[in-house]
C-alpha cells in the first residue's frame, strides 16, 4: 500500500539526523588535514630532480583519481586488517569505522589536492621564485612568503570544489556501517520498514545543500579578501 506524502516527517527526520553531523565534520575535517599533508608530498615529488619520485607520484595520482571512492572505501576496510593480520600479526578490527573512511577519502583526496596544488604553483610561475631568491630570501621563505600565498589565491575556487566533492564523497561511508549523516537517514528508513523514505532523503538533501552553499559562501568571501589584497598589494 502507498503511503502519502507527510512533510512533518521531514522535520522530524532532521531531527534525528542533525546530531549526526558532527561525525559528518569530523570525516571532513579529518581528510582536509592529512589529505593536505598527503597532497603536499606528492607535490614536491612532482617537482622533484629525481625521476623516480616523479614516476612514482604520477602513478599514484593517475591511479588514485581512476579508483571510484566506494571502491577503494571497500579495499581499505577489509584490506588494510586483513594485510595487517597477515603480515604483522595485529588484529585491528577493533578500530573505529571513521578511522577507515578517513584513510580513503585522504588517499582520493590528496590525489585530487596535488594536481590542484601543483597547476597552481605552475600559474605563479618561476619568475615570482627567482625574484624572491635575487632579493636575498632563502628558498624556503620564499616558497613561503611569496609563491605559496599567490598559488593559495589561484588554487582557492579549486578547492572550494573539491572540499564540496568530499562532502558528497563522505555521504558512501554509511555503506560500511558508519552513522554518519547519511547512515542516519538509512537507519530511519529501514526501522520504518521503508515507509518515509522519500520525507528522510528530502531532508538529507536539505542538509547537503545546506552545507554545500556555506561552503560556496565561505570560499567566495575568501576569493574576494585575499583578491583585493592583490590588486591593493600591485
Amino acid at each position: 500500500m502507498n503511503r502519502p506524502f507527510y512533510p512533518l516527517q521531514i522535520l522530524a527526520s532532521l531531527k534525528i539526523i542533525l546530531p549526526k553531523i558532527g561525525i559528518t565534520f569530523a570525516v571532513v575535517l579529518g581528510t582536509v588535514i592529512f589529505g593536505s599533508l598527503l597532497a603536499c608530498l606528492l607535490v614536491r615529488q612532482k617537482f622533484s630532480r629525481h625521476k623516480i619520485w616523479n614516476i612514482l607520484a604520477d602513478t599514484y595520482i593517475h591511479i588514485l583519481r581512476c579508483t571510484p571512492s566506494i571502491v577503494l572505501l571497500f579495499i581499505v576496510f577489509y584490506g588494510i586488517p586483513k594485510f595487517m593480520l597477515v603480515l604483522f600479526g595485529i588484529n585491528i578490527n577493533f578500530w573505529s569505522k571513521i578511522i577507515f573512511v578517513i584513510i580513503a577519502l585522504t588517499l582520493l583526496y590528496a590525489a585530487q589536492l596535488a594536481e590542484i596544488f601543483r597547476s597552481a604553483l605552475i600559474a605563479v610561475g618561476k619568475g615570482q621564485f627567482e625574484a624572491g631568491i635575487t632579493s636575498g630570501l632563502s628558498p624556503f621563505m620564499t616558497m613561503i612568503r611569496i609563491v605559496i600565498p599567490q598559488a593559495f589565491v589561484v588554487a582557492l575556487p579549486n578547492l572550494g570544489n573539491s572540499l564540496i566533492a568530499l562532502l558528497k564523497e563522505g555521504s558512501l561511508a554509511f555503506t560500511i556501517g558508519l552513522i554518519d549523516v547519511m547512515g542516519a537517514g538509512n537507519l530511519i528508513i529501514s526501522r520504518n520498514y521503508g515507509a518515509y523514505a522519500l520525507e528522510t532523503y528530502i531532508a538529507l538533501a536539505i542538509i547537503y545543500w545546506t552545507l554545500t552553499l556555506l561552503i560556496e559562501g565561505l570560499f567566495k568571501i575568501l576569493e574576494k579578501r585575499f583578491s583585493r589584497g592583490k590588486v591593493n598589494a600591485a
